[in-house]
């Protein structure tokens, strides 16, 4: 098996699928790639056996085969190369011998049959939707995971597929993410699916803001996206995510109304002097105006004012900092609101745009 490509036609593929690759493996294969040449493409395959990328290449080449190489070495190796430079890849012998240039490397390989191949994804429900909606329903709201949280369900993402919307939706048990959006999907009744955070992480990378079509087939255990580029499957989690919509708070009865800018600002300033552990900063809200207070061990304060649209009774309330920023770096609006209950009670961030789309709840912190 031999071929020849251009140093910057592999390099984007093999970084993608290096991510996927886990460098401490059990199995030897699964630190490799796949390489599969079949009448003038070459198909990249990497898995960790819970994800999976395969991606393809136009090449000129007369033979077909099949090998694994070291991802990471092979990777490094293309990075390292000039620009531009034209690679010659020939196996031989249990061996992968690369030339470029003045440069020759000699890689070990694996057989292919020793790699494992995610089985096929019977589609249950299948549905297209265009790439960069996917994206941003994903960049939206996956900040809100958990992260190695012993209720294994939350350390992912919540995919819910309705007949006229698709919705996400994230939480860590502290605060929750939820974004929708209108998608026709022929299903006869709502099915959640639950993608494992890595999982989460890849197609997001991977995805671009192209308005070209992902088709998206989602079967028993796994999911599998495809576009142009790509096709990648993920399993999902076995697991029953928490009833979202008892955390959204449903008779907030105070609302605040500001520039998102203006208080995404005072808060990173403000933040610079809480608690570097807890995080803690305390909101309180008179008639057009809130005071933004922060204070640390060090006996260090800060305090920020900004206005407000609010003509309510007075309020404090306390938060997490990073919980609240998070959610107004998510929001493109210019100006956002802030929803209230109580002191005690969590607090709802949206947008200011009739029909946004996307909701964020934090819950509050005694300080």
């Amino acid at each position: 098996m031999k071929f020849s490509i251009q140093r910057e036609d592999i390099l984007k593929p093999l970084q993608a699928i290096s991510n996927v690759v886990e460098r401490r493996q059990t199995l030897p294969v699964l630190s490799n790639v796949l390489l599969n040449i079949d009448n003038s493409q070459l198909h990249l395959s990497g898995t960790d056996l819970e994800v999976e990328l395969k991606v393809t290449i136009g090449i000129d080449s007369p033979d077909n085969g099949d090998i694994t190489l070291p991802a990471r070495k092979f990777l490094d190796i293309c990075k390292a190369l000039p620009d531009s430079a034209m690679i010659e890849i020939a196996i031989d012998n249990e061996k992968a011998r690369l030339r470029s240039g003045k440069s020759r490397f000699t890689l070990s390989t694996l057989p292919a049959s020793e790699f494992p191949n995610m089985e096929s994804v019977e589609g249950l429900v299948e549905f297209s939707i265009p790439q960069f909606q996917l994206k941003e329903l994903i960049d939206k709201t996956q900040f809100s995971m958990a992260q190695q949280d012993v209720r294994y369900y939350l350390n992912g993402l919540m995919l819910e597929l309705n007949s006229d919307c698709l919705r996400s939706v994230a939480t860590d048990g502290h605060r929750l993410a939820l974004c929708e959006l209108p998608c026709h999907i022929e299903i006869e009744e709502s099915r959640q699916i639950i993608i494992p955070r890595k999982g989460v992480a890849e197609l997001s990378r991977l995805l671009n803001d192209s308005d070209d079509d992902a088709q998206v087939r989602i079967g028993k255990n796994q999911i599998r996206v495809v576009v142009p580029d790509f096709t990648f499957t993920s399993k999902l989690v076995d697991g029953r995510f928490p009833d979202y919509k008892r955390v959204v708070p449903q008779n907030c009865d105070k609302f605040a109304t500001v520039e998102r800018e203006v208080i995404r600002q005072s808060l990173t300033r403000a933040s610079i002097l809480s608690n570097e552990k807890y995080r803690g900063i305390r909101l309180e809200l008179k008639s057009g105006l809130v005071t933004v207070h922060a204070n640390n061990p060090e006996l260090e304060e800060a305090e920020e004012e900004f206005e407000v649209e609010y003509d309510g009774p007075s309020l404090e309330i306390g938060f997490n900092v990073n919980y609240v920023l998070d959610a107004l770096n998510a929001l493109t609006d210019n100006t956002v609101v802030l929803h209230f209950t109580d002191s005690n009670s969590s607090c709802l961030i949206t947008g200011n745009v009739e029909g946004n789309n996307c909701q964020y709840v934090v819950m509050p912190m005694r300080l």
